[in-house]
């Protein structure tokens, strides 16, 4: 007879952890929060002129509507229950190690820097001479040309986390995953390829989805570094450093 084996358990070091459900909940749990009091009272009134919400978040709640689910809060709530049942089911541990959650902050910040200088080199130039610009990935609902840097500064700051959080979730945890299980499990693609095709297939619909043919090349870069960012460091690295470089764009 067969000696019994105990389950594998996942390595308990700060990579993995940074990828884990709960760590990613509670270091996005900021955002979420600031997100939605941020809209309330920043994207409203005079600012609604402008902005219509961001269309990632606009999306997902016209997903839930056409299942006659409404409510301006239900895809904040649908990332929380999302991670909350990945933490579940995934069995980790619920602790939190709050060394963790400054690692994934200071790796996000690092993890930016790159994104810049792609920006500096493949944006489109501006209207100035010899300037050329970083354009925030956050895409506004209808918004007119030169308008997005006219709003209040906490507008812009709900509009770049915002960005982070539901172009995230759209385009990289729900894109994704679709599309490697569509590759891999239905037409029985092998693992790397399809994440490769699927990171890539993402990328391609995120550039669509901004609407910006001079910048198009830019967002497509963009779409695979955050891809990537996704695969190897995890939702929540890819989320913060969309959100910070949103947060340059935007305010600077």
């Amino acid at each position: 007879m067969a000696p019994a084996t105990s389950p594998r358990r996942e390595p308990d070091d700060y990579f993995h952890r940074s990828r884990q459900p709960l760590h990613i909940l509670v270091f996005l749990a900021p955002l979420v929060v600031l997100y939605e009091i941020g809209a309330a009272l920043y994207l409203a009134g005079d600012a609604a002129a402008i902005a219509e919400d961001i269309r990632a978040h606009r999306l997902l709640a016209d997903f839930f509507t056409a299942f006659g689910v409404g409510g301006f809060y239900l895809p904040g709530i649908a990332l929380v229950v999302v991670l909350l049942i990945w933490q579940i089911l995934a069995r980790h541990p619920w602790r939190v190690r709050r060394s963790t959650l400054g690692g994934m902050l200071l790796e996000s910040i690092v993890w930016t820097f790159p994104l810049l200088v792609l920006a500096q080199m493949i944006a489109a130039p501006a209207q100035t001479p010899a300037e050329t610009v970083s354009p925030p990935l956050a895409a506004l609902a209808q918004a007119p040309p030169g308008t997005l840097h006219d709003l209040p500064l906490a507008a812009r700051a709900t509009i770049a986390i915002g960005a982070g959080l539901y172009e995230e979730l759209l385009f990289r945890l729900v894109a994704i995953a679709f599309l490697h299980l569509l590759l891999a499990d239905a037409l029985g693609v092998p693992g790397r390829w399809a994440d490769a095709l699927a990171i890539v297939g993402a990328a391609v619909a995120f550039a669509l989805y901004h609407e910006d043919h001079a910048n198009v090349v830019f967002y497509t870069v963009a779409g695979l570094y955050f891809g990537g960012l996704f695969i190897f460091r995890g939702f929540g690295v890819a989320v913060a450093v969309h959100a910070i470089y949103d947060l340059v764009a935007l305010l600077l």
